[in-house]
């Protein structure tokens, strides 16, 4: 190649060169000012997210010193002489009643534990023994009394204003691990038909929430974002005995409701009856014979003689819809809103026979059981 040919093409190459520096600078700065430009953005939504994450942190803070951790030792074994014991652990949450003072838990915490076998742990240390005790199996709700100085009651929420969806913290104590709040939504409601182990939980409403519960937070609190209490943690479902994002709990309207018949009536249960058996297997077959477009409701498949329904003249393949206000959804739901009306009131039930929509009166009575 001629030498002044191979200058040129080495002349022509240094200026392609010359300017590529000042460009790849450039490119670098604006490269920064993007990147400080996506960090600026980051930290005003960050910020929010820390705004919001503070209503988590005072629901969790006022919440705390109404919540209990509870230790109960239990008799394992009935032989005396090979006597064992097991001990299980819970929460529970500090509730205000008349002029006095009382923890509410799940039966199946304090089950077979005497009084001197169960602790009450509060958050700031301190430990009570319960001086009374109640439970109602049949909701899996027990209450505590307890005598102390300076004792926070919990706020109570509404649960009947819950809704699929609504935020919900959940305290307790899972392993043993006391005071543990988790976060999550309520996945759903009115599940009924559960099965909780050995308990036979006949009253079943629960609220289901992705809140992790695991065992030990059985009769804490779950908590709406007002810092008030909704549900009692009662349940999960699990292949692994851990949270698998499927847990439950007791509206506390329901909770309430028992615990304060467990402390007026010193222990004892008047439970409502109506006197009918309900088709379980009630179908959308059943539903189009009976002239219903939808299974909704709870089908009546036998009365009970001298009973309420008996008075108000109900018939086999009626159809429950309403009791007073309250939308029936099937037979559980049913048995729920009749087990949680007190004895003695007067109810308006409205019915399908036939195809025709039939309004009755009638007085619910006690359950004898």
């Amino acid at each position: 190649m001629p030498p002044f040919k191979s200058q040129f093409i080495a002349a022509c190459i240094l200026c392609l060169l010359l300017p590529l520096p000042q460009t790849l600078q450039g490119q670098d700065e604006l490269a920064l000012i993007a990147r400080e430009k996506e960090f600026a953005q980051l930290a005003e939504e960050v910020a929010l997210l820390e705004f919001q994450s503070h209503i988590l942190r005072k629901v969790a803070r006022l919440a705390r010193p109404s919540v209990v951790h509870i230790e109960a030792e239990k008799a394992k074994s009935e032989s005396a002489r090979y006597r064992s014991h097991v001990e299980e652990s819970g929460a529970g949450i500090i509730v205000a009643h008349g002029k006095g003072h009382y923890v509410i838990t799940n039966h199946h915490v304090i089950k077979g534990a005497n009084h001197h076998d169960i602790t009450i742990n509060l958050a700031d240390g301190r430990r009570y023994q319960p001086n009374n005790k109640w439970h109602d199996p049949d909701s899996d709700i027990a209450v505590m009394e307890i005598s102390g100085s300076s004792l926070i009651p919990a706020r109570i929420g509404d649960s009947d204003q819950l809704d699929i969806g609504d935020f919900v913290m959940a305290m307790g104590s899972p392993f043993g691990l006391s005071h543990s709040a988790t976060f999550g939504i309520v996945s759903a409601k009115g599940r009924r038909d559960l099965k909780l182990g050995d308990e036979q939980v006949r009253l079943q409403d629960f609220i289901q929430t992705d809140a992790a519960i695991n065992p030990g937070n059985s009769g804490g609190p779950l908590l709406n974002l007002h810092g008030k209490v909704v549900g009692m943690n009662t349940a999960i479902a699990s292949n692994s005995g851990g949270n698998e994002g499927i847990g439950f709990a007791i509206p506390i309207k329901m909770v309430m409701t028992i615990a304060e018949q467990l402390i007026e009536e010193q222990g004892k249960i008047r439970r409502a009856f109506l006197g009918v058996q309900l088709d379980r297997d009630f179908n959308p077959v059943d539903a189009a014979r009976l002239g219903i477009s939808q299974p909704m409701g709870a089908r009546v498949s036998g009365v009970n003689n001298h009973s309420p329904a008996a008075a108000a003249q109900l018939q086999i393949d009626d159809v429950i819809t309403r009791i007073n206000n309250v939308h029936i959804e099937d037979d559980g739901h049913l048995i729920n809103v009749i087990g949680l009306t007190p004895v003695g009131t007067e109810i308006e039930i409205e019915l399908t026979r036939k195809g025709k929509s039939v309004v009755v009166s009638v007085v619910v009575d006690v359950r004898n059981n």
